[in-house]
């Protein structure tokens, strides 16, 4: 099929080369506009942009979707389908209108649950067990369309969202291939969403990471497992931010402490009480620092049992 893709991240970029290599033509790629990224802030192109440079595919980057020049451009490809993953914009409805067929969309959850721009992130933050990837024929709503198909996956006990990202790429590129086959031989059947069943997977923000040592500690480890790799569960010690990138929970869990106490430093890491159990962290990367194993952090920074976060 003849497709313009909408995408930003590496997440659509392993979708768009999935595509390419089933033998579907890509008329042109629209994209977020260049920006800063890294400590350097170097103004730098989308993973998308970088895919369509090499394969010498028209790239669009438009500041307004609704621009009426944009949308006449996407007009002249008299393309099939739209495919949007990780686009970051609502697609207006006079730009959905515009392939010969639909406009579909990749999503990371199992539709209605968990419709917006993290929710990879939430399932793992809210300890889900099971999530997947669903395909809609995209409308005017927020991850809102109609359902074509659905894959399930599970969420192991140590996945974080790094993990389960990686597994749901995998799982997304079988899913977008062989769908868009059922389109193209009229074999499907649309699924309504259950409106009483949606949840929401807002924005992360830098806030959502900080560690509140009074939550039970399964939270506080669904936290640092649901925020990596940005922006990270973090705590503070001397002033400055320390990110948790690892915890466990240990199989029993000492009493009596107060929230946030160290309770004791072994070559695992860095012991400490909770609201409710304790949590092990094993490894945390200082302020401006690498990525380092908790004991280290420890007794270069003089922590000892008795000490507090």
């Amino acid at each position: 099929m003849k497709i313009i893709f909408f995408g930003s991240d590496d997440f659509a970029t392993a979708h768009m080369e999935a595509l390419k290599a089933g033998g579907h033509e890509i008329l042109a790629c629209v994209t977020s506009p260049d920006k800063p990224r890294g400590r350097g802030l170097q103004v730098t192109p989308s993973p998308v942009k970088e895919f369509a440079v090499r394969n010498k595919l028209p790239v669009f980057q438009p500041e307004n979707i609704k621009d009426q020049a944009f949308l006449r451009a996407m007009k002249e490809f008299n393309c099939d389908l739209f495919v949007v993953i990780a686009y970051g914009r609502i697609l207006p409805a006079e730009l959905l209108q515009v392939p010969y067929v639909c406009a579909i969309n990749v999503h990371g959850s199992l539709l209605p649950k968990y419709r917006g721009a993290a929710p990879i992130n939430w399932a793992v933050i809210n300890g889900e067990t099971e999530t997947g990837v669903t395909i809609i024929k995209m409308n005017a709503a927020m991850d809102g369309g109609d359902i074509f198909a659905q894959a399930r996956i599970s969420i192991g006990a140590r996945d974080t969202s790094q993990t389960l990202r990686a597994g749901m790429i995998e799982a997304g590129k079988k899913l977008l291939v062989g769908t868009i086959k059922d389109i193209e031989d009229n074999n499907y059947t649309l699924t309504v969403q259950d409106s009483h069943a949606v949840t929401l997977a807002p924005k992360l923000t830098k806030e959502l990471g900080l560690i509140r040592w009074d939550k039970p500690a399964v939270q506080i480890h669904n936290l640092v497992r649901g925020l990596l790799p940005w922006p990270a569960a973090y705590m503070s010690w001397g002033g400055k931010i320390v990110k948790v990138l690892e915890s466990r929970l240990p199989a029993v869990s000492a009493g009596g402490k107060p929230p946030g106490e160290v309770i004791a430093v072994s070559p695992e890491g860095l012991l400490v009480a909770t609201g409710q159990g304790n949590l092990l962290v094993t490894a945390v990367q200082p302020e401006s620092g690498k990525p380092m194993d908790a004991r280290s952090f420890a007794a270069g920074h003089r922590i000892a049992a008795g000490s507090r976060f």
